[in-house]
């Protein structure tokens, strides 16, 4: 295999999962892009197994899906992609003539166009990174290891199809601090802003099939003004890369906010048959922060009236999430859904609809702690769009069920601090209430949603967290001081003593659920 090679288009590089009905034989574990279009119909979902990754690689197929089916120019978006969907497959025809208009553009170690990345980066940076480096499961230099035990000085070279997913989380997922010097123009820094995605979750429709699911993410184009594909290229339609020092000509429109959108710049080294990557180049592509927009993402507004994208949490069940998917406002919580899923709601008449959550629980630096992915089941019908009544009875369900862990996260903090006598703080019982607590309640609203059963929720929640706080504070409660806190600090599972309040104002008791 030739080193300028390792062609996307024809190396089986992405990992699938097959529709029922496709023969058994006929069922291979990964496919070429060039396939993944011809046979998306056919491919129930992407089987990626990182899922940053995943996440990035969505953005890269929504944005080639609207270049195929020519959707980024349509005059009546909302029609020709029903006319897509109606087809019941991508066109043989566009999937060959998009990609015979870019031949050379999709081989990974190309010298000129190598894909998603920047080859002026040899001459550029003073030294590589090293591969350790750009596997993000991986410890380099003095950092502690995470999934799997490595050394520098032993590098061990990875499979170019998983080099490919490396790529994609660097891009999107990426840290900020110190990374490799690189010299442009006269300017030499070693440092880099974080990526689009770091700390965010990204959540994405998924249909019956790859093709339903490609169409479902596909972002409505700004109607407001004619959109002209020429100035808004992606990466890899561009005849010369981007200016590092400047923005003008980044994010353009659509397309370049789906995939241009990165803080660091890659190169991969491979081996000599073009296999494995061995090496890699690793800086900041642009000194300025390029602002952060997304149509995947859930938007909260601060106190302070910041905007910010929701956090991927490794503790936060999705159920948490799913009111703010399925409604535009959701209770409790100043927050807006993804702009894509109007559009994907209309998408679809009746069948499967899923939700996918994608990301890192990882902090604005170096520090990854746990990748994040959960799937809902089939919600289409309980969409806003769809039942607005039931979508809000299931924000109801879910703030029921986070209050009762909030209440019962401050009872055992201030039972074990009167016990131990100290201050309110994380400790041992409201680390063991929650591990406790969150799973039986994404139990029960699940259960509950499945049912349609929404009367008595508050009550069940109660019930669980009563239970649970019981049985932590157990074995406190043979000593007369354990017996004092635990009982002074029950009143905190039904919202607290609350504030003095004026002469001749009625108190709430304390049983009285507020």
């Amino acid at each position: 295999m030739s080193t300028d090679l390792y062609d996307l288009l024809t190396e089986r590089a992405f990992p699938v999962r097959w529709v029922d009905s496709v023969p058994a034989g006929d069922r291979p574990e990964a496919v070429s892009l060039r396939e993944l279009f011809l046979r998306a119909h056919e491919i129930s979902a992407l089987a990626v197994s990182l899922p940053p990754a995943l996440s990035g690689l969505y953005r890269v197929l929504y944005a080639l899906t609207a270049r195929i089916t020519e959707l980024d120019i349509a005059d009546d978006w909302h029609e020709e992609r029903f006319d897509v969907l109606d087809a019941g497959a991508f066109a043989t025809e566009r999937v060959d003539a998009y990609f015979e208009a870019f031949p050379d553009r999709f081989r990974l170690y190309d010298p000129v166009h190598p894909f998603l990345q920047d080859p002026r980066l040899t001459s550029q940076c003073d030294k590589s990174a090293g591969i350790n480096k750009l596997v993000t499961t991986r410890p380099s230099g003095s950092n502690h290891a995470w999934f799997e035990h490595t050394a520098d000085a032993r590098p061990v070279a990875l499979a170019s199809a998983q080099a490919l997913e490396h790529l994609l989380v660097w891009r999107y997922y990426g840290p900020s601090g110190r990374c490799s010097a690189r010299s442009v123009g006269g300017v030499k820094e070693a440092n880099c802003v974080a990526g689009p995605l770091r700390t965010a979750l990204s959540y994405h429709p998924l249909g019956g099939t790859l093709f339903e699911t490609l169409l479902a993410g596909l972002p409505e184009p700004d109607r407001a003004r004619r959109y002209v594909r020429e100035g808004d290229p992606c990466p890899w339609e561009r005849s010369e890369p981007t200016d590092p020092l400047t923005l003008k000509g980044v994010v353009t429109g659509p397309m370049s906010k789906l995939v241009g959108h990165n803080q660091h710049a890659l190169l991969l080294v491979p081996d000599d048959l073009g296999a494995h990557a061995v090496d890699a180049y690793i800086t900041w592509a642009y000194r300025e922060r390029i602002a952060r927009t997304d149509d995947f993402l859930i938007w909260q507004t601060s106190q302070a009236g910041n905007r910010y994208a929701r956090y991927a949490d490794c503790r936060r069940g999705l159920w948490r999430d799913l009111d703010a998917l399925l409604l535009s406002d959701p209770p409790g919580v100043d927050s807006s859904r993804p702009d894509v899923f109007p559009t994907a709601v209309d998408l679809f008449e009746q069948g499967v609809f899923r939700i996918q959550a994608l990301g890192i629980d990882q902090e604005g630096q170096a520090k990854d702690t746990q990748v994040v992915s959960s799937t809902t089941p089939p919600v289409l019908h309980l969409m806003e769009e769809r039942d607005e009544e039931r979508a809000r009875m299931v924000g109801q369900l879910r703030l029921a069920g986070e209050r009762y862990g909030q209440r019962l996260e401050r009872a055992a903090k201030q039972a074990w601090a009167q016990f131990a006598n100290t201050k309110v703080q994380d400790c041992a019982w409201s680390a063991a209430a929650a591990a406790r607590y969150w799973p039986e309640a994404e139990t029960e609203f699940w259960k509950r949603l499945d049912e349609g059963c929404f009367d008595g929720a508050a009550r069940a929640f109660r019930a669980r967290a009563e239970r649970i706080y019981d049985h932590i504070t157990e074995a406190a409660a043979g000593t007369a001081r354990g017996a004092r806190a635990r009982e002074s600090a029950r009143i905190e599972l039904y919202g607290g003593r609350g504030k003095k309040k004026s002469a001749g104002a009625q108190r709430p008791s304390v049983g009285e659920d507020r």
